[in-house]
């Protein structure tokens, strides 16, 4: 006969530490240059980065670091992902985890097991059952010439494809391109290198360590329970729902992994005053009574990207506005929460204007309660930080939110 484990109770501000902990807000920034070690140590924590087209500031993949590390040299992240060598081998590689991401190489065979829920792609399956030759076509060409883009494979493989009418927005993609997403989706390709962001598509086989590519899928259950500790130490606390979305896990292998690890004691559950619903952690989890520091996170961050988990940890209301109409906007375009001691007190809408030569912030709001003078000071040399690490002259502040115009004091 089993025991129920006991619940602890914590408090809301608590959980919101062993978050920020769990993410690596609770270290300082390194004292010297970052190296490759402090990359491994980031990604051990937070265990993916995720790739988004969107280039107004930064690429999504490369903020998280610098809200972590403070700046650092981007060819970190692309020797880790998109080069390898004897002396600095491929760390990551692109998959499918909670969106389109960049990951430890070691998780591959985890990600591949079925445990995930089915992505986009299946949508192409029908177009992949119509042309089964040209799927061989595309293998065959990717084998040949990889790493390669999609333009020079519609170019090369031909066939039933229909190409993309001339003019066509990135979105209308070739039956082509729609192949080699499929199967990127089900691991047959995956990108060898990009160039200025493109994916250019290889075989695993080419891409992927022989350690790594030796280690079959383990049975869906296995896999499950391993992504859903991964997620609770990324986490630090959180609920079923939010263990299952960091990977996308399918919903009934996801509570059925939880029970199991809760059965095994490695995960304890804790109930989190204010959240309404069961809440797991780590046995043994980091406690942190102070988190102190400032960062701008992207929207893409993982500490926020779970748009309901940001306004049940932090009473924030988040959302990316790139597809709301201009007039219609709150905040602006790309805005980033600012994270100060422990609490997002504030929103800045930013675009790396390169012609000019300056980081263009449009506006700029606080959030109620916050101490704008302080806020304001803060905010301006994290911008200022991330203006040089983009190699940019400056920051510009314009007129909207009411945090602009003490922004610009505190920026001159």
């Amino acid at each position: 006969m089993t025991t129920s484990p006991s619940v602890e109770t914590v408090g809301p501000a608590a959980a919101r530490r062993a978050v920020l902990a769990a993410q690596g807000f609770a270290d300082p920034h390194p004292s010297g240059p970052v190296t490759r070690r402090h990359l491994v140590r980031t990604l051990g924590r937070i265990r993916l980065l995720q790739l988004d087209s969107v280039n107004v500031a930064v690429r999504a993949h490369y903020m998280p670091l610098l809200s972590r590390l403070g700046p650092y040299d981007r060819a970190l992240v692309d020797d880790a992902a998109w080069s390898h060598s004897p002396r600095r081998p491929r760390l990551l590689v692109e998959y499918w985890a909670h969106e389109a991401s960049l990951v430890p190489v070691e998780d591959w065979p985890l990600l591949r097991a079925g445990a995930k829920r089915d992505g986009w792609w299946r949508h192409y399956g029908a177009l992949v059952e119509r042309h089964p030759a040209l799927v061989d076509d595309v293998l065959a060409a990717v084998k040949e010439l990889g790493p390669v883009g999609a333009g020079t494979l519609e170019a090369v493989v031909g066939g039933p494809a229909r190409p993309r009418p001339p003019g066509a927005s990135w979105w209308e993609r070739s039956d082509v391109k729609r192949i080699c997403e499929y199967l990127f989706g089900i691991g047959a390709l995956t990108t060898g290198t990009r160039r200025h962001f493109q994916r250019l598509y290889d075989l695993p086989e080419r891409v992927l360590p022989p350690h790594v590519l030796s280690v079959p899928p383990p049975p869906e259950e296995v896999a499950a329970r391993a992504l859903v500790l991964r997620s609770a130490s990324a986490l630090g606390v959180a609920t079923e729902p939010d263990l299952r979305d960091y990977y996308r896990l399918a919903p009934a292998r996801s509570r059925e992994a939880v029970a199991e690890l809760v059965e095994a004691g490695e995960l304890q559950p804790v109930e989190v005053r204010g959240w309404g619903r069961p809440a797991y952690r780590l046995p043994g989890g980091r406690v942190t009574r102070r988190i102190t520091g400032r960062a701008l996170l992207c929207p893409f961050d993982p500490l926020i990207w779970d748009r309901g988990r940001t306004e049940r940890i932090f009473g924030f209301r988040y959302r990316i506005e790139i597809y709301v109409p201009e007039p219609k906007r709150e905040y602006g375009y790309y805005v980033f929460p600012f994270l100060l001691d422990g609490d997002l007190v504030a929103r800045v809408d930013v675009k790396a204007d390169r012609r000019a030569g300056v980081l263009w912030v449009p506006g700029a709001f606080a959030e109620p309660g916050a101490d704008v003078s302080r806020v304001a000071a803060e905010l301006a040399g994290e911008l200022r930080e991330m203006a040089t690490w983009l190699e940019l002259d400056g920051v510009v502040v314009g007129e909207r939110g009411d945090l602009a115009a003490p922004l610009a004091a505190a920026l001159r």
